[in-house]
């Protein structure tokens, strides 16, 4: 059995960093729901800043779980 090292390398190393940018958009939008959450503590209004950057980060994070089913699902290709 011969297993090609470089490619299992590239995959480890694409895995690891997708899923590292996923945590990290994933943090970003949970940031705008707390900027939210201290716009309207403060009493200053909703901030929608905050609220556009949550909802493009989890819509991000939701396209990467949607790709990986997409990839893991034979009926979808």
């Amino acid at each position: 059995m011969h297993l090609d090292w470089t490619a299992l390398g590239e995959v480890a190393a694409v895995s690891v960093g997708v899923t590292v940018a996923a945590v990290v958009v994933f943090a970003l939008g949970v940031l705008g729901l707390a900027r939210v959450e201290a716009a309207r503590d403060d009493g200053t209004g909703g901030d929608t800043l905050g609220f556009a950057q949550a909802t493009l980060c989890f819509l991000g994070c939701a396209a990467v779980v949607a790709f990986g089913i997409y990839l893991i699902v034979p009926q979808f290709h």
